[in-house]
């Protein structure tokens, strides 16, 4: 099921990050220190967007970028 909040993610196993691009916003979210689980629950979970605001916004630190 295509979310309506996430447009595209990105998850890198030897840095521990998740890139995530919002359907609202042109920026990419890089969550820190992600372990693999976690991205592993959120690619296949049926709502991703519910997923991603109760399990990794607010319980990861992040950066904001313009890429």
């Amino acid at each position: 099921m295509p979310s309506t909040l996430i447009r595209r993610t990105e998850y890198d196993p030897d840095r521990r990050i998740l890139s995530v691009w919002l359907m609202t916003s042109d920026k990419r979210y890089a969550f820190e220190d992600v372990p693999p689980e976690t991205f592993d629950a959120f690619r296949s979970a049926f709502a991703k967007g519910r997923y991603f605001n109760s399990h990794i916004r607010n319980h990861f630190r992040y950066r904001r970028s313009d890429s």
